[in-house]
């Protein structure tokens, strides 16, 4: 989306922006989705999100409505992401436990690939959610996984294979937890404890260590 050494997007006009909205709206929305991430919701500004896609302020407005409204279609772009990515195998393709560790890779892979999202949903935790709040399209992104990884449980509780009794949503933020925290807490962490967290082999050790916290608690019990 940049073009040359100085970094900038090359001009879209208007009428080229009306000619070609599919292409001003994808450009204003990758542009929002870096300005959001950056300053959150109330430090953003419209202004450097059209002057980053060098889309008159006027069409943004135009293509979606409000701030607020940009704002709910990044958090619904970004996470319509991650869903897609854990919804990439077919449960009755696997061993449940394999499924779920799967599962695990998918989501531990795209937090490590999308600092971006790491920092969208740690500002609108910050808002206590209420933009979020607004959209009905993400509540509906969550149920196919939910509805992924209760099949999986129960194919693997039927089996003998997973321990019965484990409740989908509790496993879902045990998977998230364990793939977010490590990376979301890096700066943080590394200052308090004095070791650089960043470090690919540091990163790769956690992911190892917890794989194998996450198989061990799918275990069956005795």
């Amino acid at each position: 989306m940049t073009s040359g050494s100085s970094g900038k997007v090359p001009a879209l006009d208007e009428a080229c922006a009306k000619r070609d909205p599919a292409r001003a709206r994808a450009r204003l929305l990758q542009a929002a989705v870096d300005e959001f991430s950056t300053h959150g919701h109330s430090g953003a500004r419209t202004e450097r999100i059209a002057q980053r896609a060098g889309i008159n302020i006027r069409m943004l407005y135009h293509y979606y409505g409000s701030k607020d409204d940009l704002y709910v279609t990044v958090l619904e772009t970004v996470l319509a992401e991650l869903r897609h990515d854990e919804l990439q195998i077919d449960a009755n393709a696997l061993p449940p436990t394999e499924g779920l560790l799967c599962i695990f890779d998918f989501v531990a892979d795209h937090f490590a690939a999308h600092p971006k999202l790491r920092k969208l949903l740690a500002f609108e935790n910050l808002n206590e959610a209420r933009y979020l709040a607004r959209s009905g399209r993400i509540p509906k992104m969550a149920s196919p996984v939910l509805g992924l990884i209760r099949k999986l449980l129960s194919r693997g509780a039927a089996t003998g294979e997973v321990r019965a009794g484990v409740d989908a949503l509790h496993l879902y933020v045990v998977m998230v937890s364990l793939s977010y925290y490590g990376r979301a807490h890096a700066f943080t962490l590394s200052r308090i404890f004095n070791r650089d967290l960043h470090k690919a082999a540091w990163q790769r050790e956690h992911r190892k260590l917890t794989r194998a916290m996450l198989a061990a608690f799918l275990a069956p019990e005795g």
